[in-house]
């Protein structure tokens, strides 16, 4: 297991110990071993096929880690309850355009965690749909149907769903592919935000090395075969100011030009 958990006293919020991941035989991730504490921002960068999106996926629970163990907030992944505390942006290509969910559909379908399925949404559930969609501006899309949005619309669609539970832990996968290079550059400000006033730990998978350079370093803190973890900390009480994610994250996002 890494040595970044024994170092210092913060909390670990991602333990991932000796995992690997084969499809058909061949292996993507192989004795993969390393930690995320609170307040990391890590970035993760890796060629086509080097295992980032097979990761993220073991991290959600939706792909079974077949060799090795991942703890989240120190629980055993395999009995982990509280998704409420993770947000998930998925990768743009996983939707289907033709879906006919709408805007808020898509939003509030973020109030349903795997403990509450089949549970009625409450006023104050609704509210905080509301609340974020206001915070990513796109509460006059509310009724538009998902497919029929532009790529940095979509975009916000999602990060609004994943923040409606003000998740400690935000999970996003490539969130920026196809979209132009002005709403890149807004979103990335918007997380960088996110992460230096909040008790919010990210992972994100991106292709912009640029970005990741300027935010992360140059120099990746750990690597695993085709997989390189760039990471930042904000660890520091003092610097986490705001205390309401979505009320203060408002505040910047009106900045910020819709697209």
């Amino acid at each position: 297991m890494s040595s970044r958990l024994q170092a210092g006293c913060h909390r670990s919020i991602v333990s991932i110990d000796g995992v690997s991941f084969s499809y058909d035989n061949k292996k993507v991730i192989d004795n993969l071993s390393f930690n995320v504490l609170e307040r990391d921002f890590v970035g993760l960068i890796g060629s086509n096929g080097a295992g980032k999106t097979t990761l993220l996926k073991m991290l959600v629970g939706l792909l079974k880690v077949k060799q090795g163990e991942i703890r989240l907030f120190d629980e055993p992944l395999n009995t982990f309850k509280d998704w409420d505390r993770i947000g998930y942006v998925p990768q743009k290509n996983s939707l289907n355009p033709l879906f006919p969910a709408t805007v808020r559909e898509v939003v509030t379908s973020g109030m349903y965690g795997r403990k509450r399925l089949y549970r009625k949404l409450s006023a104050e559930d609704h509210q905080k749909c509301l609340d974020a969609m206001e915070v990513m501006r796109i509460t006059d899309l509310g009724d538009r149907k998902i497919g029929e949005l532009s790529g940095g619309q979509q975009q916000r669609v999602f990060l609004a769903r994943a923040l409606v539970n003000n998740p400690e832990l935000l999970i996003l996968d490539e969130p920026t592919v196809g979209i132009d290079a002005q709403t890149q550059e807004d979103f990335f400000r918007m997380i960088r935000h996110m992460h230096d006033h909040h008790h919010m730990t990210f992972i994100m998978v991106s292709h912009d090395i640029d970005m990741v350079d300027s935010f992360l370093g140059t120099e990746p803190m750990h690597q695993s075969g085709g997989l390189k973890f760039h990471v930042k900390h904000t660890h520091d009480p003092e610097d986490c100011r705001e205390t309401n994610l979505l009320h203060s994250t408002k505040a910047i996002s009106e900045m910020i030009e819709v697209r």
